[in-house]
């Protein structure tokens, strides 16, 4: 019988690590006597990160001692201690390929329901002194797994562990772990893992994204749709000349361009939504200038268009205002992006403010060329009658919708504006002008502005009862950062790394403007960026979880180590890969 060799606690501390401090509640103590288990922790016991440990469904983590024996053998050590993988419960028995989701055990005075596997982060590497742990914890099949407290209760180190019902489906910790980490994804595995009641939200969530992608749900891209969201692989590699055919004003800072292929053949179909990324030199002397720009065109054409606002300062947006002209080469990286119209029956909200009108304008075009019979909300913001581009073209849209609605703001009007005409109201789109307007809560809602709108308006739509996972966004320029654990993170201007410059190749940061030279004594690229204060997402840092999956514009990339699962075609795993020749990243 399974027995319970080790209760293990401890609070959230800051540990030291690369020169930064990492807020963890990894290491863990082996108690004496009694403990009470509560819904949510044992006592005495925390974790640092909520959003990636803890919560109901990850009470208490379980680790076998055969596993630390696996381990020992791996590693040639012999310093473990009970803890040593950041579980609470160290138990004798209970194997990963055995234990099933929804399995029920009693423990003491409690009663525990199996979750999920250990979801791997680089903490637990920190914890071991070895930062490949995450990955190896996946590739050997031994993650450990998570228990919801059914029966809160005390526990004690010697008891022994009755399995009081077993969950059904039998599908094991270790079986489901491969499901979503390891290559394959079989669609009947899928559906019958999707079963089990016991399985937490966040891998119910995962494995349906996979599921959905293995049954061909329009809009699912290639690789590993449960860790990654991506869009589909692009439509060619690297950078194409593209053509200027069209050059059109939309309001006094706005103008479009409508590119074509220069051997005039239709051009790869877009979704609606998505961007191009262009490389310009302005200076030819000088490197050169990666900017990307959302499409507003019909998606379908057998042309893109781009809309530009040109900033009182901006490189970019003033080359190709004062220098482009018809007839004009540039070159163009294939659309990307996954803030895309998706596919239902559901209302569409699409709310943006200026310059931000643009891929939800493209999202327009989408649906009036379908007729499409679902409640569309066409929700935008500016300055003035004079800063309003596409007014008649999203009108004009909008008249061929059976079921349209139109609510524009302007924050400062013009003597000449006319409200009623123009605009509806003077002011900006906010919380309050939403729930006047009662728009619909079963909505999927497209967001795309600058960035005090954008920090507003997800939370505004939230309270104005739309669920938060229907609410899609887009941020122009830079992502937001995700690191988890660490504590001394401050938003900083990026910049080239510090000391000479390396011996190359050349990495470019499309979204944040910044070229400069690889230098081989970062251990990947995800490093190189840190050095630059490139805003960038990960967690696990060894290629599992593919949180820092991003998207490759150009160039070629090696991994060291290997990921566990290769990335979508076009994307990059930034955590484990170094370049090959120079780059161009979506980051």
């Amino acid at each position: 019988m399974a027995k319970l060799l080790a209760v293990n606690v401890g609070l959230p501390q800051d540990v030291p690590w690369q020169g930064r401090n990492v807020y963890t509640g990894v290491w863990k103590q082996a108690v004496t006597g009694p403990r009470m288990v509560r819904r949510l922790n044992i006592d005495g016991d925390g974790q640092g990160d909520l959003a990636g440990h803890g919560g109901e469904h990850r009470a208490v983590l379980v680790y076998q001692i055969d596993s630390y024996r696996h381990w020992q053998e791996q590693f040639g050590r012999d310093d473990f201690v009970y803890g040593q993988f950041g579980e609470n419960f160290t138990v004798d028995g209970l194997p990963d390929d055995e234990v099933c989701i929804g399995d029920q055990y009693r423990i003491g005075e409690a009663v525990f329901e199996v979750t999920q596997p250990r979801v791997t982060c680089y903490r637990v590497g920190l914890r071991m002194d070895e930062p490949r742990m995450p990955s190896l914890l996946v590739s050997h099949r031994r993650p450990g797994f998570y228990l919801r407290v059914l029966t809160e209760g005390r526990v004690e180190a010697g008891e022994e562990i009755v399995k009081v019902a077993s969950g059904p489906e039998g599908v094991t910790v270790a079986e489901i772990d491969a499901l979503l980490y390891l290559p394959g994804h079989p669609r009947d595995q899928l559906a019958r893992a999707l079963r089990v009641p016991a399985l937490s939200p966040g891998w119910k969530g995962s494995l349906q994204a996979l599921l959905d992608q293995a049954e061909g749900v329009p809009g699912k891209p290639a690789g590993n749709a449960g860790l990654a969201s991506t869009g589909p692989p692009p439509a060619w590699d690297g950078f194409r000349p593209l053509k200027v055919a069209r050059i059109d004003a939309e309001s006094r800072s706005v103008f479009s361009l409508t590119l074509a292929a220069v051997d005039g053949a239709p051009l790869p179909a877009a979704l609606p939504g998505q961007f191009l990324t262009f490389r310009m030199r302005p200076d030819t002397a000088g490197p050169p200038v990666i900017r990307s720009y959302s499409m507003s065109g019909r998606p379908g054409s057998a042309w893109y268009r781009i809309s530009v606002k040109q900033e009182p300062r901006g490189v970019a947006s003033g080359y190709l205002r004062a220098h482009l002209r018809v007839g004009d080469v540039l070159d163009v990286a294939a659309p990307r992006g996954v803030f895309t119209l998706r596919a239902g029956d559901s209302p569409v909200l699409l709310v943006s403010a200026g310059i931000g009108a643009t891929p939800v304008l493209a999202m327009l075009h989408a649906l009036a060329a379908a007729r499409d019979p679902r409640e569309v909300w066409w929700l935008y913001g500016t300055r003035d009658g004079a800063e309003h581009p596409f007014a008649q073209e999203s009108r004009d849209l909008l008249a061929r919708l059976p079921n349209a609605h139109e609510y524009v703001c302007y924050s400062r009007p013009a003597p000449d504006d006319r409200r009623g005409v123009d605009y509806e109201t003077a002011g900006r789109i906010s919380a309050d002008l939403l729930d006047g307007l009662r728009v619909p809560r079963a909505a999927d809602a497209y967001l795309c502005g600058p960035p005090a709108f954008m920090h507003e308006l997800p939370a505004a739509l939230a309270s104005a009862g739309l669920t938060p996972s229907r609410i899609h966004t887009e941020i122009f320029g830079a992502g937001r950062a995700l690191t988890p654990g660490l504590t001394d993170v401050a938003a900083r201007p990026v910049h080239p790394p510090a000391g000479p410059p390396g011996p190359g190749p050349a990495i470019s940061f499309a979204r944040s403007g910044l070229t400069v030279e690889w230098d081989p004594s970062y251990a990947s690229l995800l490093e190189l960026a840190e050095a630059c204060d490139v805003p960038t997402r990960w967690s696990c840092r060894t290629g599992v979880c593919h949180t820092c999956e991003s998207g490759l514009l150009s160039g070629a990339v090696g991994y060291s180590p290997e990921p566990v699962e290769a990335p979508t075609e076009g994307d990059v795993l930034i955590c484990c890969s170094q370049p090959r020749d120079d780059l161009v990243l979506d980051l």
